[in-house]
């Protein structure tokens, strides 16, 4: 497998001492846009069917919960300073490659994940794929080969954490079967439930309900995590009990409130569709439960957020350190400088959102305890109080390594395009993103186990609203355009 970061090849440099700040502020997922910018719900080429069941993996009984008790959380870099390297070389670290504030075009014959050439399905017509059209498909050599791909700017300062794709490297081939299979309800033991109930395109990919609803109207204890930039993370679900993305992407189907199957039930199902039998053959070499996770694992390493207005914003801070008239003498750091303007421009921050920035970032927000690097996230289990009020309370992590000091932890979600997916925290008991400040603002709920972390901030009212503007509409970027159907006859 080969990636690349091109314009973020050097972050290091500069970039990890610039955007590395996020904090312990909130969980997941909220609804609605801010500012001067809309919400950016992921958008599907065709309407899907959506069942109204789904529950989120989140939800399985402790006793199927396989046992963790190790974690190794990716170590930041350490931020390296200007004055060891010439003002233009500095900054092509920041610089994003496109023109005019866009996203940067993949060098030839590389990929940028995330990009909506990757999600449009199997070419043909109609709401099915057709044999002949898979045998045509799986004949190009070119849907074999492993990717050689680039993280989009802002997500690519995270090139160095990427996880999964040594073991399972990524293929149009099989990021294309994760995809049929991500949106096919007939993974559920009764035909009427899929990942996309739960983890929606339409619903910042995760869902707006306080808890998931799986098969039969059930519904589990813990909201749905989002399932974009997992390309980032290792271990999933909240308590972090699922050691690899290919096995969290199983876990649902055999758990009786989500998908209330049996893996060998699904496999069979499986075979008897031709579609995806010769697919697997083609792809894996074999037809398990191990191969579907790999699909949908692949399938979801590939949807990655777009450049956020906060990451431009970054960008320009190496630029503002330096003299003006050094910029216009160096032709190349005047070419770097006028790219990154641009995208600032097309980008913008609302005042608002720059306020909000400054507090988020710094010591009066706290959020970069924890909200951190590429993802917006330190990958990390934090006790921040929520539902520690409740007689019996989730203890979360604790069920994992059976630590009494991570009991009622839970991991930090990412912060990027959080607008598009509330409620919030674990349990979904947070409406709003205005909510979640309120939370962090009083120092969470106490309890014997809460995070050193949380503590109660100095915020005015307007504060409080600056904060939710930047969340809103400095950490937004864009989701890829997603076909949800074009699903095997």
């Amino acid at each position: 497998m080969k990636f690349t970061s091109s314009w973020m090849a050097v972050h290091g440099l500069l970039l990890a001492g610039l955007i590395v700040a996020t904090g312990c502020a909130q969980p997941k997922k909220p609804g609605g846009s801010a500012g001067n910018s809309t919400e950016p719900t992921a958008v599907v080429e065709e309407e899907a069917v959506v069942v109204e069941e789904t529950a989120p993996a989140e939800d399985m009984p402790a006793e199927e919960k396989p046992a963790e008790t190790t974690e190794a959380p990716p170590t930041p870099e350490e931020p390296a300073t200007a004055e060891t390297e010439k003002p233009a070389a500095a900054v092509a670290s920041v610089t994003p490659a496109g023109e005019d504030g866009k996203p940067a075009v993949a060098e030839a014959g590389k990929v940028i994940l995330g990009s909506d050439e990757l999600f449009t399905g199997i070419p043909g017509d109609g709401e099915k794929v057709t044999v002949e059209e898979i045998k045509a498909w799986l004949d190009d050599p070119k849907n074999h080969e492993p990717l050689d791909f680039e993280l989009p700017f802002g997500m690519a300062k995270g090139a160095t954490e990427i996880k999964g794709v040594d073991k399972n490297p990524l293929t149009r081939a099989k990021i294309e079967l994760g995809r049929q299979l991500y949106f096919d309800p007939r993974l559920s033991a009764d035909f009427s439930v899929s990942c996309a109930d739960c983890h929606h395109p339409q619903e910042g990919f995760a869902k707006h309900t306080q808890f998931g609803v799986g098969i039969k109207g059930q519904t589990g204890g813990r909201n749905s995590p989002v399932s974009y930039n997992r390309i980032l993370s290792d271990k999933q679900f909240w308590d972090g009990r699922a050691g690899s993305l290919e096995e969290q992407a199983v876990g649902p189907i055999a758990n009786p409130i989500e998908m209330g199957n049996t893996h060998e039930a699904c496999v069979l199902c499986l075979q008897g569709v031709e579609g995806y039998k010769l697919q697997f053959d083609k792809i894996f070499g074999r037809m398990d439960i191990e191969a579907v996770g790999e699909a949908l694992a692949s399938f979801e390493r590939a949807i990655v957020t777009g450049p956020a207005p906060f990451d431009y914003a970054e960008a320009m801070k190496p630029f503002e350190q330096l003299d003006p008239e050094d910029i216009e003498a160096d032709e190349e750091l005047k070419a770097s400088y006028e790219k990154v303007k641009a995208g600032v421009e097309a980008n913008p921050l609302s005042d608002g959102a720059k306020r909000g920035m400054e507090i988020y970032f710094s010591e009066k927000g706290s959020c970069s305890a924890c909200h951190v690097g590429a993802n917006l996230t330190d990958e990390k289990y934090h006790n921040i109080g929520v539902g520690m009020d409740k007689p019996e309370p989730d203890v979360g992590r604790f069920e994992v390594t059976k630590d009494e000091k991570e009991k009622g932890a839970f991991k930090t979600p990412t912060i990027r395009n959080v607008a598009s997916s509330a409620p919030y925290m674990h349990d979904g008991s947070q409406q709003s993103l205005e909510e979640v400040v309120e939370f962090y603002a009083k120092g969470g709920h106490p309890n014997p186990t809460l995070s050193d972390k949380i503590k109660k901030l100095d915020l005015t009212e307007q504060d409080k609203k600056d904060l939710v503007e930047f969340m809103k509409q400095g950490t937004t970027g864009t989701f890829p355009k997603i076909n949800p159907s074009r699903l095997p006859e």
